[in-house]
């Protein structure tokens, strides 16, 4: 028997945005299901809103997402200093050499070499707010922290090789 986890991330109006933008970073195939698709009315508000999203990539990428029902946010803007309300969490920053957030969750990317890393790190920090830049850690080649420009806190890292006992 196997399972497999995958982060369902929650937001306010910028699912279908944010999914978008997971799949340009990662590739792979996106499925977006309307509240519409599932019987809304069309004119209904929220209607074009994500009530099942997810990027799946052959790499081993995926992350659903959708629209809490009732709930909008603004869209998602670069230049906004916290884009924390677009997306069920908050903020997350580093201070003496701690992480403080208010997020019940980060999300994890893990990958087998620093350039494979760096490629998703360069394009997911575009918009972000770095928490911890991409550098080589005590127990990884490449770890960095970010929240995205949707409020989502990254993790990315090498794969650490550990010696064999």
């Amino acid at each position: 028997m196997s399972i497999t986890t995958t982060t369902h991330l929650n937001f306010t109006g910028q699912a279908r945005a944010a999914l978008e933008f997971y799949q340009s970073v990662f590739g792979g195939s996106l499925t977006i299901a309307s509240y519409g698709d599932f019987g809304m009315p069309a004119d209904a508000p929220g209607a074009q809103n994500v009530v099942f999203g997810q990027v799946e990539s052959e790499g081993g990428f995926r992350v659903m997402a959708y629209d809490i029902p009732g709930q909008v946010g603004g869209a998602p803007d670069a230049a906004r200093a916290s884009a924390a309300d677009t997306v069920v969490g908050g903020g997350t920053r580093r201070e003496n050499g701690m992480t403080l957030t208010d997020q019940p969750f980060f999300v994890s990317v893990r990958g087998e070499t620093l350039a494979e890393v760096e490629r998703y790190w360069s394009a997911l920090s575009v918009g972000a707010s770095i928490v911890e830049p991409l550098a080589a850690s005590a127990w990884s080649p490449g770890f960095g922290m970010l929240t995205d420009s949707f409020g989502v806190t990254w993790i990315l890292d090498v794969a650490a090789a550990y010696p064999a006992e």
